[in-house]
């Protein structure tokens, strides 16, 4: 943490005055990610010590700004010890912009927006900063290719068929593996592989998207980061939405080179399946093999994809054993289990004043948890914050200085998190949380945001957030 400090301090030439912990938005990845920020200025700080990743990054970051790319400035590094400072792009990812913009399958226009414009930049990256990209920076291959593919396909082998209890003829899907190897590499593979071009990094800030997580780069075919996106699976795009999107990336992409769109599509449904499996093998990784059950959460998503894949695409070449995989894993209990986990939870959380009293459970089910937050230090006494809510940045800025805060937040959540796991698998239908302060203005709403913000995009359930206390102030 020191060097984080260090670095911001040569390079605004100001002290640093509050520090935020990120990595709890990081999913899968190892690095801890911190938001250091001053009077003035704010920024990422990075401690991760995979020095080949990180020269990656680094290298393949600076790269893209070249060619006018959106991805974070760096503004100073320190390899020695795994560490680099570099632009604060917000806390909105395109997956956030999106479950705020949606109901159910029906999308609003701003996020399809959205959307057009991320598969409108893609090109750029795969072919534009792809020609005279350095590939011998490149971490762990320079190329997606048959080991690379290997790689993926065996981590689904073993992190989800084995884990989730799938039984397979082990030679006979190494031979499809085989058959869909050979497949996948003939398409053409000289272009920028992104490798994670999911909707959790990039970030969307002021209308516009900023992309992350690309240090896994290397070179490879058009089709792997098209296919990543639109079948990420948490996103749950409509396969209306995804067949719109990927017309309007061809239709960019030919502004860039020729191509035949039916030899592209002929090889995009098999990257599909091959992102499909490294997903899942990911989920069994951190969820089955880790213990890590909130990546289970995605399973549902991913199982869905599937289905629609068997039912609608027939790729040019057999593959009976992996075929009869995923069969089984649509008829596995274990994984419906999943699927069917919770439906129709919905997690009501509210802040409210204790002057005014505990909000009433609706629902008839005695309350659910009821936190008390008045222990903890109030923005309400500070000069500048009065009048402001849990909701301004200045506001979770002073809690989130605050380690008190951060235990009490972690708390909270573990506690609602063991319990909406619980309900969902014993099919209860509502869940009441509430955090309650002096006024209800400053530290109960924060906490109220903060866990919704936790639970959003879970599978199964429904958030519904309220402020008691707001809603009289502005009546």
């Amino acid at each position: 943490m020191d060097v984080l400090t260090k670095l911001f301090e040569q390079h605004f030439h100001s002290p640093v005055e509050r520090v935020q912990p990120l990595q709890g938005q990081l999913g899968g990845s190892g690095r801890n990610i911190i938001r250091l920020a001053g009077a003035n200025f704010s920024a990422i700080g990075i401690l991760y010590a995979v020095h080949e990743e990180n020269v990656a990054f680094l290298e393949f970051s600076r790269h893209f700004r070249r060619h006018s790319l959106p991805v974070p400035e760096i503004y100073a590094e320190d390899l020695g010890h795994g560490a680099y400072l570099e632009e604060d792009l917000g806390d909105t990812t395109l997956f956030e912009f999106l479950s705020k913009n949606r109901a159910g399958q029906d999308i609003a226009a701003e996020a399809v927006e959205a959307y057009r414009q991320v598969v409108a930049l893609l090109p750029r990256f795969q072919i534009e900063a792809g020609r005279d990209l350095n590939y011998k920076v490149c971490y762990p291959r320079a190329s997606f290719d048959r080991q690379s593919i290997a790689w993926d396909l065996n981590y689904f082998k073993y992190y989800f068929l084995r884990l989730a209890g799938i039984s397979f003829n082990e030679q006979a899907l190494e031979n499809d593996f085989h058959h869909l190897s050979k497949f996948l590499l003939s398409a053409p593979r000289d272009y920028f592989l992104y490798r994670d071009f999911q909707s959790r990094n990039v970030m969307w800030r002021e209308g516009r998207p900023y992309f992350l997580d690309y240090q896994g780069g290397r070179k490879g075919a058009l089709q792997y980061d098209i296919a990543s996106l639109l079948f990420d699976a948490k996103a749950d795009l409509p396969p209306e939405l995804r067949q719109q999107l990927l017309d309007h990336y061809l239709d960019t992409l030919a502004h860039f080179i020729t191509f035949e769109r039916a030899a592209f599509l002929q090889h995009y449904y098999a990257y599909v399946y091959v992102r499909l499996m490294q997903a899942l093998g990911a989920y069994g990784f951190r969820g089955f093999y880790e213990r890590k059950t909130h990546f289970l959460e995605s399973v549902p998503y991913a199982l869905k994809n599937l289905r629609w894949l068997l039912h609608n695409v027939k790729l040019p070449l057999a593959l009976p054993a992996l075929t009869d995989a995923f069969k089984s894993m649509l008829g596995s209990e274990k994984l419906q289990s999943l699927a069917s986990q919770g439906k129709n939870l919905v997690v009501r959380i509210f802040s409210f004043s204790f002057h005014r009293g505990q909000p009433k459970d609706e629902a008839g089910h005695g309350g659910g948890f009821v936190f008390d937050a008045r222990s903890l230090p109030n923005p309400g006494r500070e000069e500048g914050l009065q009048t402001l809510t849990g909701k301004d940045a200045p506001v979770i800025d002073y809690l989130n200085e605050y380690d008190s805060v951060r235990q009490f937040l972690a708390a909270a959540m573990t506690l609602v998190d063991a319990t909406v796991n619980n309900y969902q698998r014993r099919g209860f239908k509502s869940l009441m949380v509430s955090f309650g302060c002096t006024g209800g203005q400053h530290r109960s709403v924060y906490l109220a945001e903060q866990l919704a913000k936790h639970l959003l995009g879970r599978p199964g359930l429904e958030v519904v957030v309220r402020h008691l206390e707001l809603e009289e102030m502005a009546k």
